[in-house]
């Protein structure tokens, strides 16, 4: 593992999404790891990713990630299924600090739960057809049978507030019939907002499936990640501060961001505070930075 003697245990953790969905993730660090600072970033001007190519979707990630930088994180979660299959690699590669990404955690789980080694995987259409969540559970469990389907209307119906409502248990019927079928025991939820309708799907899958949860996950891999690095904070920030402990910065529709975010994370009243992310490259990002 490499090291990063110019990072903190106090500095903040990075976190971004398209939009909203990946304030699943964040509440997740928040409830695992309440000592930390999150800086949050979503991309709200430019969501969804899951229609948009494998350059596009890794530019925007280099401006995201600079602006994180900037912020002086010690580390970087990728709280975006369709980021972290098109993005990562390469910004793994770039980023002077630790990163995460959705993916991983998610396959290591599925691989560790499933009985009978048939495994479904639900995401948006970039998700599935890029093959990523195949790619990690062949890698951990080659005998394992993998069988993805894509649920485009989840996220609007999730952004619509129609958690529980008749119209999304009809629709998580259909797209669970086909899985169901193949005879699946295990069912990785890899879409950042389908945490959201957890029970929904719970309903649609039957009792005998096991749900993944990647935004559970992926906080205790980056919490195991940050004791490893001696980077885990041991200390509450200081309530006095001037600086929140949670701070979210958004592309656009800061107040609609702040409103949806309030009605997840009951962690007091979040503000939200929209930023220019054109400002920021997404050329490579170099191969290093001061803190």
């Amino acid at each position: 593992m490499r090291q990063y003697s110019d990072l903190k245990p106090g500095m903040p953790i990075g976190v971004f999404d398209s939009g909203i969905g990946g304030l699943t993730v964040a509440r997740e660090i928040m409830r695992q790891m309440p000592n930390e600072k999150i800086v949050y970033f979503g991309d709200t001007a430019r969501v969804p990713y899951g229609s948009k190519s494998k350059e596009t979707v890794t530019r925007y990630s280099r401006q995201i990630v600079r602006f994180l930088l900037d912020q002086k994180v010690k580390a970087v979660a990728i709280a975006c299924n369709t980021a972290s299959a098109y993005a990562l690699p390469e910004i793994e590669k770039e980023c002077p600090v630790p990163v995460i990404g959705v993916i991983r955690p998610g396959a290591r789980t599925a691989c560790s739960c499933t009985r009978n080694g048939r495994i479904g995987v639900i995401g948006t259409r970039a998700t599935v057809s890029s093959g990523s969540y195949t790619d990690f559970i062949h890698e951990i469990m080659p005998e394992a049978e993998v069988f993805a389907q894509a649920c485009p209307l989840f996220v609007p119906l999730v952004e619509e507030g129609l958690w529980e409502d008749p119209v999304t248990d009809e629709i998580a019927r259909r797209y669970m019939a086909s899985l169901l079928d193949h005879g699946i025991d295990t069912l990785i939820m890899g879409c950042t907002h389908y945490p959201l309708i957890r029970k929904t799907i719970g309903r649609a899958a039957g009792e005998k499936i096991s749900l993944i949860n990647p935004a559970y996950e992926t906080a205790m891999e980056l919490r195991h990640m940050l004791e490893e690095l001696k980077l885990l904070s041991d200390q509450r920030p200081f309530l006095g501060s001037t600086t929140p402990q949670y701070r979210f910065y958004v592309s656009d529709m800061a107040e609609q961001f702040q409103q949806f975010a309030n009605s997840i994370i009951k962690y007091g009243i979040l503000a939200s505070e929209k930023i220019d992310i054109y400002h920021y490259s997404g050329e490579p990002l170099s191969a290093g930075r001061k803190v």
